[in-house]
């Protein structure tokens, strides 16, 4: 099967099976999604969302935030992994927001990744769902899925090598859902330790069920 036909079928597939995807995180602005991303990174969604209303609630805005400590921030958030870390990327993160961008959360890649704590990945989450933009987050999810599914190929062994494949070959237009599409596959469906594939619906692209290797 040729790379253009499997990333047809895997496009039509989701686009039929999933036509709404987004992300699981729950937040009612750029600043708290930003927040939320970070708090995700080597950590369930569930879990973040079980501590961030509190956290929310106490400190809404960068300049709140700013405001206080990372000790503080910690006691929210210290059910999360590398939670000592995290506390402190977050309080530097908001002031860098107060202090550089007028506590506006930035809309360039080059911009996201100049805050603590923030890497390619999440600057390309608050890229793509706050902003629309054509960027694709490459998770542990993406990266499984993507490799299993064959729409990169071996070669691709980095994130970084993993989210230029896929941007060349989705229309630029999806870009933004199919990140989503990919991950919550990833996440219920395409799992790594015992992947359901009694309930995939792309069976029949999918290299690890046996397929023909796919023609560049």
């Amino acid at each position: 099967m040729r790379k253009k036909e499997r990333y047809e079928r895997m496009i039509a597939y989701f686009q039929q099976a999933m036509p709404v995807a987004e992300t699981e995180l729950h937040y009612e602005n750029p600043f708290q999604l930003l927040v939320a991303v970070i708090l995700s990174a080597q950590c369930t969604d569930r879990r973040i969302n079980q501590v961030t209303p509190a956290l929310f609630s106490d400190f809404p805005t960068p300049e709140a935030m700013a405001a206080t400590s990372p000790e503080v921030i910690y006691q929210y958030i210290r059910s999360v992994s590398y939670p000592n870390a995290k506390a402190s990327h977050l309080v530097r993160m908001a002031q860098m927001l107060m202090s550089d961008f007028g506590g506006q959360v930035p809309s360039t890649g080059e911009q996201l990744e100049r805050l603590p704590g923030v890497g390619r990945k999440t600057a390309n989450v608050i890229q793509a769902v706050v902003f629309q933009k054509a960027r694709m987050a490459v998770d542990t999810h993406v990266f499984r899925v993507s490799h299993r599914i064959g729409l990169v190929s071996e070669k691709c062994t980095t994130p970084l090598s993993v989210e230029r494949e896929l941007v060349r070959h989705i229309p630029e237009d999806i870009i933004p859902t199919a990140h989503h599409w990919l991950i919550l596959h990833g996440r219920y469906v395409c799992q790594a330790r015992r992947p359901r594939c009694e309930e995939c619906g792309l069976l029949e692209v999918c290299q690890r069920r046996g397929v023909a290797p796919l023609v560049k």
